[in-house]
């Protein structure tokens, strides 16, 4: 388990906010060496913690006001093929393996309710693929983020290495 401190938070705040955001900038703004924010980026990095630096896209603005949720029931001993299926729909965002009726939640856009039943049909002819309930996105009041858990998980911890370290 890799574990954070109130530094690695405020750094991570900071590449939330502007994932290209120079060693330099970096340095000044949470008043530590250049060479401590090379070492931590470079530790989160390659601990696996941090896996990349990606722009926020804003999919209406791009054409596709239409996010929806599907859960979809599979057959026994299918889901490895209706990942595989589903992965080459471009326009399915993630898919997470769940519990509960559903073995699948998928999160899709589409441009129109039209394009969503298209993206339905050939979900449903997925072989193994038994059911699907699909639930549409209104609005997103809160986007994914993970800022205020790190800062929940860091608030007792200094900007030293107080909490148990996976560094040798």
């Amino acid at each position: 388990m890799f574990s954070l401190d109130r530094l690695d938070t405020a750094l991570l705040a900071e590449l939330t906010h502007n994932p290209r955001a120079g060693i330099v900038d970096l340095s000044a703004k949470l008043g530590v060496a250049r060479n401590t924010v090379q070492s931590r980026i470079k530790r989160l990095e390659e601990s696996g913690a941090v896996t990349g630096y990606r722009p926020v896209v804003d999919l209406p603005k791009l054409g596709l006001p239409l996010q929806a949720f599907i859960g979809a029931e599979l057959v026994q001993a299918r889901m490895g093929h209706a990942i595989a299926e589903l992965e080459r729909f471009p326009e399915i965002l993630e898919v997470h393996a769940t519990t509960g009726r559903e073995d699948l939640l998928i999160r899709m856009a589409a441009q129109s309710q039209e394009d969503l039943l298209q993206v339905l049909e050939r979900i449903h002819g997925i072989e193994g693929v038994a059911h699907t309930t699909t639930t549409l996105a209104l609005t997103t009041p809160v986007a994914y983020r993970t800022q205020p858990l790190l800062e929940h998980l860091t608030r007792d911890a200094g900007h030293g290495r107080s909490t148990p370290s996976t560094r040798p």
